[in-house]
């Protein structure tokens, strides 16, 4: 395929010839007959489409989440572009898996295979007892998880909502959680990193993915929680586990929303519980804050309303950094080079 089009770069009169993302798809009645109206989207932004009769009569199913190879003609209508489709191919799974989908889908600042080799990393050095190991990369390595691992959304919308954003919150929660037990070195520190990296594992099943990211049947029916002690149960009796750790790490994943009234099983009993339920919680919110207010150059930023969260979200002003001062470095290189000239004369 050829290289891809960028929907920002686009401007009137260009000719299209591009993969994209229906964001939108529906088939509406005009006096010459049936058209599908198409939101496309990538990476950059999104664009209106137009398939007009009788080309559209080709297509009896279109629908959000699929990907199409794409060509026609931009124009402007009320002063918005808008494509009219002259042709469209919707792809099968394997041609659309081999996409790069940072091409298509807001993805997170670090390639998803770096974050989930930190993870791997963490886990060779802090966890000492090798159930925990055992159990924590039988669940990494599964056939099934990891390619969901590589690409799912932390959440639909709050929070992390991008390709890779679940990888990204368990790195985090995880890194927060470490710092905690520095701090307070009397918790269980490799029940609080097996928590922190598996709290929200049964987002892999309650979410459909990143294409078309919407609640499956069965994360409408129970939730993430729920879904992810299922999910872990077959692991966790294949682990060696003492019966005591197995009871705390479903405890840490029943009770990291904090309060029922949010969709907590159980409340925090335990230190590490409470430690997992604020990291959550915490990188949960500041994602929020980087993602929906707008950064800029002077002034406060403020973003849209979350109704969530009742309030809008600021960027407040920074206090300004220290600037360098340019002749203290210039002397100490000048008395650096001295004493380098000095040590020269003696050899």
């Amino acid at each position: 395929m050829s290289e891809h089009q960028k929907i920002s770069t686009m401007t009137a009169s260009d000719e299209v010839r591009s993969v994209y993302l229906i964001n939108q798809a529906s088939l509406q009645q005009s006096r010459s007959g049936p058209y599908w109206r198409l939101e496309f989207k990538d990476a950059s932004g999104t664009l209106e489409a137009k398939i007009w009769s009788p080309l559209s009569q080709s297509f009896p199913a279109l629908s959000a989440g699929q990907m199409a190879w794409v060509e026609g003609r931009l124009s402007l209508y009320r002063d918005q572009l808008q494509l009219t489709v002259d042709a469209l191919h919707v792809l099968s799974e394997e041609e659309a898996a081999s996409l790069p989908m940072e091409d298509y889908l807001p993805s997170s600042e670090r390639p998803a295979a770096e974050m989930l080799a930190d993870i791997e990393a963490l886990c060779d050095e802090v966890f000492t007892h090798k159930p925990w190991k055992k159990f924590v990369r039988s669940v990494l390595n599964d056939r099934r998880l990891r390619p969901l691992l590589l690409r799912a959304p932390a959440a639909k919308s709050m929070h992390h909502a991008y390709a890779g954003g679940l990888l990204d919150h368990l790195l985090s929660v995880a890194g927060l959680c470490m710092r905690m037990a520095d701090h307070y070195p009397d918790m269980d520190r490799q029940a609080l990193l097996a928590g922190a990296l598996l709290h929200d594992i049964g987002k892999l099943d309650e979410l459909s993915g990143p294409l078309a990211t919407e609640y499956t049947d069965e994360g409408r029916f129970l939730g993430h929680i729920a879904q992810g002690l299922i999910l872990l149960e077959p692991f966790l009796q294949k682990s060696g586990l003492e019966p005591e750790l197995v009871m705390h790490f479903k405890h840490l994943v029943a009770s990291h929303h904090g309060e029922r009234e949010y969709g907590a099983i159980s409340l925090p009993a335990t230190p590490e519980a409470f430690a997992l339920h604020f990291a959550d919680n915490m990188d949960a919110k500041l994602n929020q804050c980087r993602c929906t207010v707008p950064e800029q150059d002077e002034g406060m930023a403020w973003g849209p309303y979350q109704n969530l969260l009742g309030r809008s979200l600021c960027r407040p002003v920074r206090t300004p950094e220290a600037a360098p001062d340019e002749k203290k470095r210039a002397r100490a290189e000048k008395k650096n080079e001295k004493q380098d000239e000095r040590q020269c004369s003696l050899l």
